[in-house]
Formats: structure tokens, sequence, C-alpha cells
């Protein structure tokens, strides 16, 4: 049998019962904290809020977690981080389920953070930030170190009082704060920021930095691991040295920076070398350089005397030459006698060959070939005149023709365009009378519009229009007073009168007649006919 119905039960509406739940839910667990396991993380790109759920082996509940909470939180929410979240319950009426409005969060132990930091590790080596071949060589001795560290510790005081001993050097402080909301920010924004200042002027860019901080726990150090540090500390263009902690605290700033220093005071060792050591090794090496320019200078003096004692005497290099120019000298007057005799004997021979008869006809022979070469010259030019006036003729005859055709085509492309003007002229003529008729029928038509609209036409039905003084028209009968002078315009001519007195009739209005209901198309026939 089915259950009988109770009509005296309240009746809630959706949005009632939605609200009587959320009120419950929220008066019994008003403050909790839970510990569970992070899935499912994501953040909104527009809103910034962040939702994930949290759970453990056997159950699991819906996380929210606003914007201005996530911007205090020192550890952000990640995949598979085992946290401790406090907050309250509360419903969401949307979806009619329950989730927790987280406040605070915080890892569930040290155990939680140290597997958080293995997996941030892994991931960033994946990525190449910590290989050994990007990292750069420190400068031997920097002009300008730049710190990055917070200004009212002892770790600046340290670092300034080591350079002071060792080798004093222009120091720059970035202050940042080095735990706590906002900290990992402000380092990576210290560091980006050294390495966007000008290389020249005032203060100009550092030779080395030095991230630095005194020891702690790991959540102290945690600022120190965030992802948005190492980054920076890896694209950084100035070689790092990371001196957070101590020696035995690791950070992952330690293996993104170009060298380690277990402690402040050892990142400044490593910055710049002892000052009165390289005074003492530069005296020594200037008094080893000068020791070895004195033994070369006595060895290759030792070598010239050796040298010097091996060469021969002058008398010994120049006995053979001295031999050769004696049997020279000797030779000579003969050699002279002999070379002037055989000049003469050319000179006869040459003398013999130019006689009288000889050069007549050597002379007659280049008169002949002289001859030749002007018959040559008379016959060529009157050939090469003969072949210009052939071409003369040619280029005259293409000429001729060529003006031909092209009068030809100018007397054809004249009559085509004379017979278009003609055409263009006709249609222009005939578009003129058309447009002219279309403005006399418009003109036409406005003249009837002025004459149907115009008051004239109205006075010559009968009417009259009635102006005061100023020749304003008079609308309305109260607005004429006893002896107000007036002006009437009939159709045919003005009257002036004088009004004696006025008598106001009231004047029905006629009734506004009902709309009809009914449909405009006359042939819509009705529905229930």
């Amino acid at each position: 049998m089915n259950e009988q119905i109770r009509p005296n039960a309240r009746e809630w509406t959706v949005s009632q019962l939605s609200a009587a739940l959320r009120k419950t839910v929220e008066d019994a667990f008003g403050y909790v904290r839970v510990r569970g396991e992070i899935s499912g993380c994501k953040i909104h790109h527009s809103s910034g809020h962040c939702y994930f759920a949290l759970k453990d082996e056997s159950a699991k509940i819906d996380a929210v977690l606003f914007r201005t909470a996530l911007a205090r939180l020192r550890i952000k929410p990640e995949e598979g981080l085992e946290v401790v979240v406090t907050g309250r319950l509360t419903t969401y009426p949307g979806k009619s389920s329950y989730q927790i409005v987280v406040e605070t969060l915080e890892p569930a132990g040290i155990g939680a953070l140290m597997v958080l930091l293995d997996q941030r590790k892994k991931a960033l080596a994946a990525e190449g930030l910590f290989d050994a071949r990007r990292k750069q060589p420190l400068p031997f001795l920097p002009q300008l170190i730049g710190v990055i560290t917070s200004p009212g510790g002892a770790v600046i005081r340290d670092i300034l009082h080591r350079l002071t001993d060792r080798f004093p050097r222009r120091v720059m402080v970035w202050p940042v704060r080095v735990q706590g909301e906002g900290a990992a920010q402000e380092v990576a924004a210290a560091i980006a920021g050294f390495n966007a200042l000008p290389a020249k002027g005032l203060p100009g860019r550092p030779d080395l930095l030095i991230v630095a901080r005194g020891g702690g726990s790991i959540e102290d150090l945690w600022s120190f691991n965030e992802e948005i540090v190492v980054r920076a500390a890896a694209a950084s263009m100035i070689p790092l040295i990371s001196a957070v902690g101590h020696e035995t605290d690791v950070t992952l700033i330690d293996f993104a920076a170009d060298k380690r220093a277990p402690t402040p005071t050892a990142a400044a060792e490593m910055a710049v070398p002892v000052r009165t050591e390289l005074l003492v090794r530069i005296d020594s090496l200037i008094r080893r350089s000068l020791a070895c320019w004195q033994r070369g200078q006595e060895a290759r003096r030792t070598e010239l005397r050796s040298a010097i004692r091996a060469l021969p005497s002058a008398e010994q290099l120049l006995a053979v030459p001295t031999q050769r120019l004696d049997y020279a000298s000797s030779r000579l007057p003969r050699a002279l006698l002999a070379n002037a005799q055989s000049h003469h004997a050319r000179f006869s021979r040459a003398a013999g060959r130019l006689s009288p008869h000889m050069l007549r006809t050597q002379l007659g022979r280049c008169c002949e070939l002289v001859g030749a070469l002007v018959e040559r010259a008379r016959r060529a030019k009157e050939i090469s005149g003969m072949r210009r006036r052939e071409r003369l003729e040619g280029a005259t005859a293409r000429l001729r023709a060529g003006l031909r055709a092209n009068a030809d085509s100018h007397r054809n492309r004249i009559g085509r365009s004379r017979e278009r003007v003609a055409g263009l002229a006709q249609r222009a003529s005939r578009a003129m009378l058309m447009l002219l008729g279309q403005r006399v029928a418009s003109l036409d038509r406005c003249a009837g519009l002025l004459q149907a609209l115009s008051h004239r036409g109205v006075l010559a039905r009968g009417f009259a229009l009635v102006r005061d003084g100023k020749r304003r028209p008079v609308p309305h009968a109260a607005r004429v007073s006893a002896g107000m002078s007036l002006d009437i315009e009939f159709f045919d001519g003005f009257v002036r009168a004088s009004a004696e007195h006025a008598v106001l009739t009231p004047v029905e209005k006629p009734k506004p007649k009902l709309r009809s209901r009914r449909l405009a198309d006359a042939g819509q026939g009705k529905l229930f006919e």
C-alpha cells in the first residue's frame, strides 16, 4: 500500500532548501583541519582562484582556494602534495555538492616537503637548467659585485667584512626578503633587475652576483626552492654564486647557480682573491722575470763571443776576390782592343751595302707599293659608296612603305574615332533631352505640391488669415484684445480692422475614433467560424 500523502508538510523551493543546508553545514563545520593529498589542481585563468580535491585511501572532498588566500601562501598547491589545510565547510548550490573553502595550507611534515623538493628537482633537471655546460666561469677580479640579501641581517656585514679583508671592491646591494610571503618573487626580480642594468654608465652592471642568506630550517629556506627563483638564476647572464644557508643546507638555486658557496663568507672568498697574496705573487713574478731576462742576456752575449771566434778574418775573406780582380785587370786591355776591331769590321760591311743604286731600287719598290695601295683605296671607296647607296635606297623604300602604312592606320583610327564621337554625341543629346524632361516633370510635381500646400489655396476656399499689428499670425481668439489692430488677408487682398471686444466660444474637440481590432487583411478569415 502506498504511503499516505501528508498535505500539511512544508513546501520548500530548491533555493530555500539549498540555503538551509548551507547554513546547517557552515554552523556545524565552521572551522576544520583536513589532511589529504592534492588531486586535480588547476588555477582559473581569469579569476585567479585555485580548485582542487583532497583525497585519501577511501574518500575525496572538493576544495577551493580563493585568489587572496592563494597570494598569502608560502607553499603553493601542487599535484600529489600531501598537505594539511584549514578552512570552513560550505555547499555549492549550483551543483548540490559540498566543499571546503581553504584559508591556510601547509605541507604534512618535512617528508612531504622533501618529496615535493625531489619532484621539482627532477622536473627542472630534465629541462637542462642544472646542466654543467650552461655554467659560466667566475671573473678573476670583478669591479662591481651585486649582492641580493636582506639589508638588516648579519650576512651582508660578513660579506662586506670579508671583501674588505681580502680585496676591497665596489658592492651594490639589492634588498629583498629572504623568507616568507613574496620572498621568491623579490629574489627573482632582483636577479632579473641586475641583468637589465646597462653595461655602461652609472651605476653600471655588476660583474658578479651573490645570492646570500643565513642558515635556517627547510621551511625558512623554501623561497630558494621556488621554480621562479631557479629559472631566474639559470637565465642570469651575469655569473652567480649561491650562498644560501650553511654547508649542510641544499636548495635548488645551488644547482642552477654557476658556483655554490657553503656560507656567505665563503662566497665572498670565491668572489675576490687575497690582495696581499697577489702582491707577493706579482713581486715574485717580477723578480723571476728580471732574473730570466738577465740569464738570457748573458747567454746571448756568450753565443755572440763564440760566433765571433768562429768567423774568418778580413784578409781571408778578401783573398780570392782580390786575385780575381787582378786577373780581370790584366785581361781588360786586350779585350777592349778586340771589341773595337770587331765593331769596325761590322761598320765596314754595312757601308758597302749602302750604295746609290741600291737606294734607288729600294725607293722604286716603295713607290710601286704606295701606288698599289692608292689604287686599292680608290676601289674600296667606290665599293663602299655603292654599298651605302644601296642600303640608303633600301631604307628609303622601307621608310616610304612604313609612312604609307602608318598614314593608313591613323586614317582608319581617325574614322573609327569620328564614328564613335558621333555616336556619343547622339547618345548625349538623347540623354540631355531625357534629363530635361525628367527635370521638367519633377518641377511640375514640385509646383503642384507647392500649390497644394500653400495657404493661398485655403484662402481661395473662403478662409482668411488674421495677423496682428506686427504681421504675426493670430491662431487663437484668446490672443485678441479689445482695440487691437488686426490685418486680415483674403485671397484677393488685405483689410485692416480693429477688434471691439473678444468673445470666447468653447469648441468641442472631436472624439478620437477607436482603432478597429480587425486584421488589416480583409481576406483573412476567422478561426472559429
